[in-house]
């Protein structure tokens, strides 16, 4: 391996690179590029030596989940809404996002037909698209979503779960809507993106086997759970041995 090698993978070079050598791309895809080079520097060189840790990239506040605090205040601010329609709206965005951890391209193209609320409560999505499957609701969530699917309901017609009484479906819907809702500086904005976030990790925190979170997610690998992985619940020294050594709990 040549000196040249070293100084080319250098953390600070791939640092420089990140920061300034490619300006036109987005945050995240520059945290994308300093992943990939540092993966490389890694199988090239050997175990990573400390030079320093990266500056941090603000587009991991997309997957930064909400707070307990943050979810009761979206839910307020959900009631809160002038107009039943917005008020309706708002409530199908956190059922489905903390609920079922459903994005926005995902929310458009749902019909109230598409959820099913059977006699135990438990409360079915069949979520369509190109990651198509079914979802349960969480509990915590299975009334909400359960009352907005009834609530979108017109007899004789497949109306939408989410603005049923519009036709226009794009994906800029839910945006265009939530431009429209009343801004509560108390408040954090909604974004679909971050409430799926706290669904995995709720998921991930409360022992979820990865498989059936995988299947939940609509996800193939285990790669695209890698930007929340930081906000999981960090496991006690003792807990990990134990469950590493496979004793009972």
């Amino acid at each position: 391996m040549s000196a040249a090698t070293e100084v080319w993978l250098s953390k600070e070079l791939i640092e420089r690179f990140v920061q300034v050598g490619c300006p036109a791309a987005s945050e995240a895809t520059r945290g994308n590029y300093r992943s990939r080079l540092l993966r490389l520097r890694e199988a090239v060189i050997g175990p990573d030596l400390v030079t320093g840790r990266p500056v941090k990239l603000s587009a991991s506040a997309a997957s930064r989940p909400y707070t307990s605090a943050e979810t009761a205040a979206l839910w307020a601010w959900a009631l809160a809404q002038p107009t039943a329609e917005l008020r309706h709206g708002c409530q199908v965005l956190l059922a489905l996002g903390f609920g079922c951890g459903l994005d926005s391209p995902e929310v458009v193209p749902l019909r109230a037909h598409d959820v099913r609320a059977a006699e135990g409560g438990a409360v079915a999505v069949n979520v369509r698209g190109r990651r198509a499957r079914l979802i349960l609701c969480r509990c915590h969530w299975e009334a909400v979503l359960a009352k907005a699917a009834r609530e979108a309901t017109v007899p004789g017609t497949a109306s939408c779960l989410f603005r049923p009484r519009s036709q226009a479906r794009a994906k800029n819907t839910v945006t265009n809507f939530l431009a429209r809702t009343a801004k509560d500086p108390a408040c954090p904005p909604l974004v679909q993106g971050r409430a799926r976030a706290t669904w995995l990790v709720g998921l991930i925190d409360e022992g979820v086997r990865l498989p059936v979170i995988v299947a939940a997610a609509g996800v193939d690998t285990l790669h695209a759970l890698s930007r929340i992985m930081p906000f999981v619940r960090p496991v006690p020294t003792p807990e990990a041995g134990s469950q590493l050594r496979g004793e009972a709990p």
